[in-house]
């Protein structure tokens, strides 16, 4: 299935709402789920950090425009829910990283010249992630 911003997704008793949030990749996305006061961020926004913007679409720019507008606009007490996090935490605000996060608290000019620094390494397994993750990991039944 295939979601526009604004879209509401309804399962059960629940509605979430996906909101683009692109900039990590040009095609992520967060899902709000506004009666339970949380949203999933997935590689967009990380605790006390955020997705790198050096491959697959990336840009900075985009990235803190979008947390920015579509994040951190959710009330300050919305739990978030990354996809992952590197030391093993599950769970922050948006007031927690509306105040703490060390990248996203910056100007938008801070912000570009943090990421387009960061001389990361290229991950090992980018090259069968990618494509797998373009068609949803089905990639053997095509």
């Amino acid at each position: 299935m295939f979601v526009e911003h604004g879209a509401k997704l309804k399962f059960g008793n629940l509605t979430m709402e996906c909101r683009s949030t692109p900039g990590h990749t040009n095609g992520c996305s967060t899902y709000v789920l506004h009666d339970q006061r949380v949203a999933f961020t997935g590689d967009a926004l990380l605790i006390r950090g955020c997705g790198r913007t050096d491959f697959q679409q990336g840009c900075a720019k985009l990235l803190y425009n979008s947390v920015h507008s579509q994040i951190f606009s959710l009330p300050s007490d919305y739990q978030l829910y990354p996809a992952h996090d590197y030391k093993g935490l599950t769970v922050t605000t948006v007031n927690e990283e509306k105040t703490l996060n060390p990248r996203l608290t910056k100007t938008l000019e801070e912000f570009v010249e943090i990421m387009n620094n960061l001389n990361l390494a290229y991950p090992k397994r980018i090259d069968v992630s990618v494509p797998a993750n373009l068609v949803c990991g089905l990639q053997d039944e095509l």
